[in-house]
């Protein structure tokens, strides 16, 4: 069950409450019994181990893709030689 924080807006007490996700959000401070809201809190949750994005994948480049752009240039290059469309060719001699 999680634990949620409330702040008393009369006498300024932050205090948990332990309650489950379906439960309706306490009302009353339990210390002077005014009004009260519900504080964000940080969480302390860590990806820890193997498996997960942070410690496996992150930072990585993919070699697919680093090997599919390698051979794709050369490709692009010799068909533009081949087709003799590239003016700035230095294989055909200009007349």
């Amino acid at each position: 069950m999680p634990i949620y924080e409330y702040k008393c807006k009369k006498c300024g007490k932050e205090f948990e409450v332990l309650q489950s996700i379906s439960a309706p959000d306490a009302k009353t401070c339990k210390f002077c019994k005014g009004p009260i809201r519900k504080l964000m809190s940080r969480t302390t949750f860590h990806l820890k181990g193997s498996g997960w994005y942070v410690t496996d994948y992150g930072g990585k480049k993919a070699p697919a893709c680093e090997e599919s752009k390698t051979e794709a240039a050369p490709a692009a290059s010799t068909e533009t030689a081949a087709g003799g469309t590239d003016s700035s060719s230095t294989d055909t001699p200009s007349s």
